[in-house]
């Protein structure tokens, strides 16, 4: 057997028929791509100018169009440079069109001319996608949305993370400031799951028709687990995720915006005790308080007027006196709701959100 048979046979377990390719260009290709930096730390796919025209064969956009501006890096990027992305980051061309409307989402968000791209809190953009092309491209909205396994979730989110690296140059150790970072500035794309889901989608809930296709974008900071199997009733599963919302890690200071998303399980048993869409987000607001001996546990009593250092925080404010609940959600309107993931356990996520951009989420039509 010859070396590229055998490492195909090791590859898919010694199953079905082995071909000999000569896979030693595309490793010094693969090569090449490390040594100039243009990688997440993964391989990526050489873009070849080949694959790159078929990528922009499936937009009527103009290769130089800019579609994203960061001025305080001095660069723009364009239709051919986000193709040349999405071909390494592993999209197919059919995704291109998906990868252009996340970008477009982004910038609509408002971060794109801000410092949330170097931010010391490591964050980086969520993608929903919402519409039929769920389905015709095969996006993952159930089990394991968050994971691995899917290549139209895995190499769109990819794709938007290797043009912030590759295009306006934020890269760890250089322009990115992470402290730790985090796991999503891999990749970070999810589906809604709308077939299961009690209420309209998030892209009927911010104006478009259910049979369009769309993308909606929020930078956030963290994702973290509500795990409650213990009931059925929506007062405790709710209350269960607005003590996670207002979790004294996530405050910064005195308002909190927060992405859930909403495991279908949880969902149905919400909305079976007659809680529309709306009601969630009411009642996370009313109910998404921490008191100020909680936040004193953790040396935020003083949250709101500095950090450590005596440095002010932006928009700061006093805390009010006594011990009262303090609300940190200043409304419905800074709640985002979606459902995704599998129906089989009472698993949901908390998605926190870097700052107050000017539109949340940001959102864009996917178009050919």
């Amino acid at each position: 057997m010859t070396e590229s048979a055998a490492t195909e046979s090791a590859a898919t377990g010694g199953a079905g028929p082995s071909t000999a390719v000569d896979v030693e260009p595309l490793l010094e290709a693969i090569e090449r791509c490390y040594e100039n930096g243009w990688t997440d730390g993964l391989p990526v796919v050489p873009p070849s100018p080949g694959l790159v025209d078929r990528f922009l064969a499936r937009t009527r956009r103009v290769p130089d169009e800019v579609i994203w501006r960061m001025p305080q890096v001095y660069r723009s990027c364009t239709v051919a440079l986000a193709a040349v992305n999405a071909a390494m980051a592993g999209c197919r061309p059919e995704h291109f069109p998906v990868v252009l409307a996340a970008l477009e989402a982004t910038v609509d968000e408002g971060w794109p001319g801000m410092g949330a791209w170097q931010s010391t809190t490591g964050g980086g953009p969520i993608h929903v996608v919402n519409g039929p092309v769920r389905q015709e491209l095969g996006f993952n909205s159930t089990g394991n949305v968050f994971g691995p396994g899917f290549r139209a979730n895995a190499t769109v989110g990819r794709a938007i993370r290797l043009v912030i690296m590759n295009v306006f140059g934020i890269r760890p150790h250089e322009l990115d400031q992470s402290t730790q970072g985090t796991p999503g500035k891999y990749s970070l794309c999810i589906a809604e799951n709308e077939e299961e889901s009690p209420w309209d989608p998030l892209h009927v809930d911010l104006g478009f028709r259910p049979d369009q296709s769309t993308v909606s974008a929020m930078h956030v900071r963290s994702c973290e687990f509500v795990d409650n199997r213990h009931s059925a009733r929506a007062e405790h599963l709710l209350g269960d995720i607005a003590d996670t919302i207002v979790r004294s890690g996530a405050i910064l200071g005195r308002r909190l915006r927060s992405l859930v998303v909403l495991g279908p399980e949880h969902a149905q048993a919400i909305a079976s005790d007659g809680f529309s869409k709306a009601d969630v987000r009411a009642f996370l607001a009313d109910h998404a308080t921490r008191r100020i001996a909680d936040l004193r546990l953790a040396g935020k009593d003083g949250v709101n007027r500095t950090w450590q250092g005596g440095m002010a925080h932006p928009g700061s404010g006093p805390l009010e006196d006594g011990d009262e609940p303090v609300r940190f959600l200043q409304g419905p309107d800074e709640l985002v709701v979606v459902v995704a993931g599998a129906r089989n356990a009472g698993v949901s996520t908390v998605c926190t959100p870097l700052g107050f951009p000017p539109h949340v989420p940001g959102r864009a039509l996917v178009e050919a």
